[in-house]
């Protein structure tokens, strides 16, 4: 696939998500990202589980290079400084004030390259009551009103996977890809700050809009009544997922996919409202009935019914599913002392071609000694 951000150099000074997550995804098209780490530790995200490569760390380090420096001291600062002279893009995601304090501060980055693209990811904001809060994943999904879409009502506790921290670094990326568009019309680089609160209270914008529309406060089951979203197990304990939406057609399908098309006339479930008002009596219903076959036995049904469903895969199965395999979404490569790395491509295809390739997450310092030498040239030339 062609490498469409090819020409684009980024310099990512980044931690644990965000940041890594907005790299990666540049990364992804093709950039070239320079990660900027501190010497001996790197990026915390490396010994989560312990070592300096933890699946954590790999998540988010695909497709980049790594250079080790402590911009405390003024040989690494110089070598940094002459990065961002021939960069197009810096991200950082620390708290307020820490990046001038490292000498990678907007002001002076932007006098050394005023091309720049900078792009500063905090919790709350480069201002107000709270630009100086810690903010991570979870205080971000809680103080966006997101977190109370997800959490058991009954048992309140935090599930899921770290949904703020990875939106936030799509939302950085895009960003960063607009400020790009626009510099090559003007020549000038910008400054984009984005907080985790305005990414993720943006991307809750379905529960503010019916809030601030007909005064509806949203809870964990709201969507799903209004979609007809069922999950059951079935008899060999494996999950399936319904997602009927609002055509009728579907909700007939189900119905005779179960053998019960004597509901369609019964008052409760007549209509879709009713059925929104009704979905948990429906519910014990099928509940039941889902649990007298095995998973694969209710997708041939609801396949033969044109029912809109989906197996519920955990990790190890969804990948091994014919379309996943057909479409290559799981890639791998060698990296030269870690071996073998699998993971999941990015889901882009231009002109019908799939980008197969990838790069390992580097070890610390991988790169190094060749950005230094690629930075001598640059200013010897």
């Amino acid at each position: 696939m062609t490498k469409i951000l090819k020409d684009v150099r980024v310099v990512e000074m980044g931690t644990y998500i965000t940041g890594p997550a907005a790299g990666m995804h540049l990364a992804d098209l093709g950039a070239d990202v320079v990660k900027v780490e501190r010497p001996e530790t790197g990026d915390p995200f490396r010994a989560f589980k312990g070592g300096l490569y933890s699946p954590h760390y790999q998540t988010y380090n695909r497709n980049k290079r790594s250079i080790a420096l402590d911009t405390g001291k003024a040989e690494d600062l110089a070598v940094f400084h002459d990065l961002i002279a021939g960069s197009d893009v810096f991200i950082q995601n620390f708290r307020p004030g820490v990046a001038e304090r490292l000498g990678a501060g907007h002001e002076e980055l932007q006098r050394i390259n005023p091309r720049l693209v900078y792009c500063a990811i905090t919790g709350f904001g480069q201002s107000g009551p709270a630009r100086d809060r810690p903010a991570f994943d979870t205080v971000a999904q809680a103080a966006s009103a997101y977190l109370r879409l997800l959490t058991p009502p009954a048992n309140p506790r935090v599930i899921g996977p770290a949904i703020a921290d990875a939106v936030t670094g799509h939302y950085a990326a895009l960003g960063i890809v607009a400020a790009l568009l626009e510099r090559s019309k003007t020549g000038k680089g910008r400054r984009l700050d984005i907080s985790m609160l305005e990414a993720m209270c943006h991307f809750n914008l379905d529960s503010f809009t019916h809030f601030f529309s007909v005064g509806e406060v949203m809870g964990p089951l709201s969507r799903p009544m209004v979609s007809q979203s069922y999950t059951f197990a079935c008899s060999d304990r494996k999950w399936i997922a319904i997602h009927l939406s609002s055509p009728t057609k579907f909700w007939e399908g189900l119905m005779a996919s179960i053998g019960r098309t004597d509901l369609l006339t019964d008052p409760r479930f007549a209509e879709r409202p009713d059925r929104i008002r009704h979905q948990q009596e429906l519910i014990d219903i099928m509940t039941p009935i889902f649990a007298t076959k095995t998973r694969s036995e209710w997708c041939d049904i609801l396949l033969a019914n044109e029912v809109p469903h989906s197996p519920a895969y955990e990790s190890d199965e969804a990948l091994e599913d014919p379309q996943a395999k057909h479409l290559q979404i799981a890639i791998e490569a060698e990296h030269p002392t870690m071996g073998a790395f699998k993971t999941v491509r990015a889901p882009y295809s231009f002109d019908g071609q799939p980008e197969l390739d990838v790069l390992p997450p580097p070890t610390l310092d991988e790169h190094g000694a060749e950005i230094r030498a690629e930075l001598a040239r640059r200013k010897a030339g």
